[in-house]
């Protein structure tokens, strides 16, 4: 089968850096084009759109999840992953990023990234030839909260309209959130204890027209359609455990919080997760967790995601 990847134009290639990057129209084409493909894969139905495209992995991060459904995603579409740990090559003996940038963007076809600062993938994307897909920052997890929106689709209906509760710190999946949100229009309450609160210089004005910030985790449950949150200790973080377990104590999603919302609220976690921590066991082994499928959900909207940057749309 022959590739149905577009020739990258430089100067011209489109990246996936953070949820906003993309439009409302084009996250409606993702979410259709994620359930087609997940559909084939379910039916062990062969697609090779990306017949010999090459995809390069740079992780500076320990990762699953990314690593797992990139690699599996692009071998499913008929291309190659090479893994590349920055420890392992020259970028860990100090090449610089627009360096690095350049030789793996003539070498791949499409490049994903999970490192610590934004910084780091914009310099990289603005010297790259390829599209370049952000597997996550400290600022944003635009693939994790691409799939999450999908999985609440695929259970629930639209969106759009609705209330998702976030309980926790104020990190790359919240700001993500809040970005989907402005994209979407639905509601997001945020509630983190004091001292880890939202930076309002990171905020749009549009932006908090769909936010609402709770000092109390259970005001920001009550009558919620999704209740999500993560580790209360991101990577880059650990010095700061300790403080934070003290800190986060009264946020952790049990079944008090989870029976404030809806009675037919999900609960969402990006995973790994730290059961008696910020989610009891009874939550997220319980029956409005959905956590399983949103971790399977990364494969299929990643698929359609590198399905569309290298090729566009397809139907």
């Amino acid at each position: 089968m022959t590739s149905l990847a577009k020739p990258q134009v430089p100067g011209q290639v489109k990246h996936y850096l953070q949820f906003a990057d993309l439009t409302r129209e084009e996250y409606d084409y993702l979410l259709k084009r994620s359930a087609w493909l997940k559909t084939k894969f379910k039916s062990y139905e062969t697609w090779h759109p990306l017949h010999d495209r090459t995809l390069a992995m740079i992780f500076e991060k320990h990762s699953t999840r990314t690593r797992l459904s990139f690699e599996a995603g692009i071998h499913q579409l008929g291309g190659h992953a090479v893994y590349l740990n920055t420890r392992d090559t020259q970028l860990g003996r100090g090449e610089p990023v627009e360096d690095a940038a350049q030789v793996i963007s003539r070498m791949t076809d499409i490049i994903m990234i999970r490192t610590f600062g934004q910084e780091i993938i914009e310099r990289f994307a603005a010297n790259s030839r390829v599209p370049v897909i952000n597997g996550l920052t400290n600022e944003y997890h635009p693939c994790q909260v691409l799939a999450d929106i999908f999985t609440f689709v695929e259970a629930r209906g639209p969106i759009q309209g609705k209330t998702v509760a976030w309980v926790g710190d104020a990190n790359n999946m919240a700001y993500t959130w809040i970005q989907a949100a402005e994209c979407f229009d639905f509601q997001i309450r945020f509630s983190a204890p004091g001292g880890y609160q939202l930076d309002d210089s990171r905020l749009t004005a549009e932006a908090l027209k769909h936010l609402t910030v709770c000092s109390d985790p259970k005001e920001a449950c009550k009558g919620a359609d999704l209740v999500t949150t993560d580790v209360w200790t991101s990577m880059g973080y650990e010095d700061e455990n300790t403080s934070r377990m003290a800190a986060f104590k009264d946020w952790m999603v049990d079944e008090e919080l989870m029976s404030l919302a809806k009675p037919d609220a999900l609960f969402m976690h990006c995973l790994p997760a730290h059961r008696g921590e910020e989610v009891s066991a009874e939550v997220i082994d319980g029956p409005q967790s959905i956590v399983w499928e949103e971790a399977e959900n990364r494969l299929h909207v990643q698929k359609a995601l590198m399905e569309y940057l290298l090729c566009g749309r397809l139907d």
